[in-house]
């Protein structure tokens, strides 16, 4: 798949990411799933390949939803791709969350609005979950199913840092590569 680049207008880039930031709820990997639909399967603008890299990139610098973004933003357009796709992804959540933070500091104590809060966490868990099926059903062979089922069992039952997975993962993938190189 060959990338789109400079054909993509910044308006484009800008009105995409807007929608990604107004129906993209979950946060993490719900909107990275959305963003991975949107940009990878419906547009066409990356190879399922380049945005994993991005992905990649994107876990070792924080919020790697809006790190995705800026990551297909940029490889669009350069920095000022990016820069558009981070301001128009997060412009929505900024004007929702200071309108619902206004709300909710003028109503929080209200039962209703505490029930409205609470129905919402199996939803997230939900997108999540949907997410990773998602994802998983792209990893192929029997050493990345071992690597995603041990980095989960770390993270899960050991609390292992993601960035020290993710450093411990580069680590391994440079090894075996490196004796692969040496043995062939």
């Amino acid at each position: 798949m060959e990338t789109t680049g400079n054909r993509v207008s910044l308006g484009e880039i800008f009105r995409t990411f807007l929608i990604i930031g107004v129906t993209g709820f979950g946060g993490g990997m719900a909107v990275v799933a959305l963003v991975e639909r949107v940009c990878v399967h419906d547009k066409e603008w990356l190879s399922h390949e380049e945005f994993m890299h991005g992905l990649a990139f994107g876990q070792f610098l924080g919020p790697f939803s809006l790190n995705s973004c800026t990551f297909v933003g940029c490889t669009l357009r350069g920095r000022i791709g990016g820069t558009v796709a981070a301001f128009a992804f997060i412009l929505p959540s900024f004007l929702i969350v200071s309108f619902l933070s206004l709300l909710y500091f003028r109503y929080h104590e209200l039962p209703e609005l505490q029930s409205a809060l609470q129905g919402t966490n199996p939803v997230i868990i939900a997108l999540i979950l949907v997410a990773a099926i998602g994802m998983g059903r792209k990893i192929r062979g029997v050493e990345p199913w071992a690597i995603a089922l041990l980095t989960f069992g770390l993270a899960a039952f050991f609390q292992v840092n993601g960035l020290a997975l993710l450093a411990l993962t580069a680590l391994w993938s440079l090894a075996r590569a490196r004796f692969r190189q040496v043995h062939h």
